[in-house]
């Protein structure tokens, strides 16, 4: 079937650990993050500063289903500067087991010459560096398609179901969409024009530049998973996780967020994270610290289990105690038969909540945009609804106007 017949138009999407340039509140028009380069510094996604990795710790527990990691990277005489709420973009390589992969499958050497935007380098090197791998485009796999005559991948294009082809495409690399065309007729310049640019990844901060002054912290969730007799994983989680290493460079650049700072010192806050998502929020907490801010603090977090999954647990406790964070809000989801997360702890408080609403606190949410962000936005309406005293429609006008004021922001992906 010709290219141009297909029905189908959808790109594969990045793992949910990091997110591009604008997050999903921000393609959609809402008062999401729209992320764009510091104008105070020479470095960005396409120039990129090398900078020392000085800590890689694991934050999980032995018992975690995740891998939660804990980045220190050092700005050395970079002239980055950063605010609280800010992203820091990666620009990864991609994993040599799997480059070699693709190589094989292409039936070349490694060392053929070919023709990129650094110029002539060698093929490995250019898929390490220059081009996605770990996510196939759609390019490639309309290529594949017609030239396999593979029956259910040509099924999927047609139908254009995007839960059809999301399910064809979820653990699957670009090896793999080649194991469909075994006949090694690709030739290395046509193969590299079906491919994608490899792209950054941006983490929200989690550290506080007057804290912590010349360096940056992330916190990143690493993805590993077993498909196909092979071992696979996020491109830029596990490069920083396994291929980077103590003392070892990266290439970074600041990602500024400037719809996603804190407001004046005396202005109370409600931070809504859980997972990775309380990283820009112990970025706010330190923050505040540091400056001796007057402002209340309030944190729901959650997570699957409080023994092994309640990230920054002593730091939290800590700011707990000495009365940094005025409240203290725990969701662990597992560790009762019936699952609890953050947004019905936000139900459970109501009362305060709408309180500190009232009072002129503002609002933050930071994580999962396709289930939790969702589900602490109706919880929201909930606690407007019934300790407000307001109908769905009214209560639906008071989130709106704290979106319009810029008191309820999110940054979800």
């Amino acid at each position: 079937m010709p290219r141009g017949s297909r029905t189908l138009d959808i790109r594969p999407i990045t793992t949910a650990t990091a997110r591009q340039v604008q997050d999903i509140d921000a393609r959609t028009g809402d008062l999401g993050t729209t992320r764009t380069a510091s104008k105070r510094s020479p470095w960005n996604r396409k120039n990129p500063y090398r900078a020392q990795v000085s800590s890689n710790r694991l934050l999980s527990g032995p018992t975690s289903a995740k891998e939660v990691r804990h980045f220190s990277i050092d700005l050395g005489d970079s002239g980055i500067t950063y605010e609280a709420g800010d992203g820091f973009g990666v620009k990864p390589v991609n994993d040599a087991a799997l480059v070699s992969a693709v190589i094989d499958r292409l039936g070349v050497p490694a060392d053929t010459a070919v023709h990129t935007k650094s110029g002539e380098i060698s093929l490995a090197q250019a898929l390490t560096t220059e081009y996605e791998i770990g996510i196939p485009s759609m390019d490639l796999i309309e290529a594949i398609a017609e030239r396999a005559g593979d029956a259910e991948l040509d099924h999927v294009l047609q139908n254009g179901d995007r839960a059809s082809f999301d399910a064809w495409t979820w653990g699957r690399d670009v090896a793999d969409v080649l194991d469909l065309d075994r006949s090694g007729a690709l030739d290395p310049a046509e193969f590299l024009g079906l491919l994608r640019p490899l792209q950054h990844r941006v983490y929200s901060i989690s550290s506080s530049p007057t804290a912590h002054e010349g360096s940056v912290h992330l916190t990143v969730s690493t993805v590993r998973y077993r498909s196909a007799e092979r071992d696979r994983g996020g491109v830029c989680s596990t490069y920083l996780a396994d291929r980077v290493g103590d003392a070892q460079e990266a290439g970074v650049f600041l990602s500024a967020n400037k719809s996603f700072r804190l407001p004046s010192d005396d202005t109370p806050i409600i931070m809504i994270g859980p997972g990775t998502g309380v990283a820009p929020f112990r970025a706010f907490l330190q923050e505040r610290r540091a400056r001796g801010a007057s402002g209340r603090n309030w944190l729901f977090f959650g997570d699957q289990h409080r023994a092994s999954d309640f990230l920054y647990e002593d730091e939290l406790t800590d700011f707990e105690r000495d009365g940094l964070l005025t409240r203290l809000d725990l969701a662990f989801s597992r560790d009762q038969f019936e699952k609890i997360y953050v947004q019905h702890r936000m139900r459970e408080a109501g009362k305060q909540l709408y309180g500190w609403l009232e009072e002129g606190a503002q609002i933050y949410v930071c994580g999962d945009a396709s289930r939790m962000a969702q589900g602490v936005d109706e919880a929201l309406h909930e606690v407007v609804a019934e300790h407000g005293g307001r109908s769905s429609d009214a209560a639906e006008d008071y989130v709106n106007d704290l979106k319009r004021a810029k008191r309820y922001l999110r940054d979800v992906y």
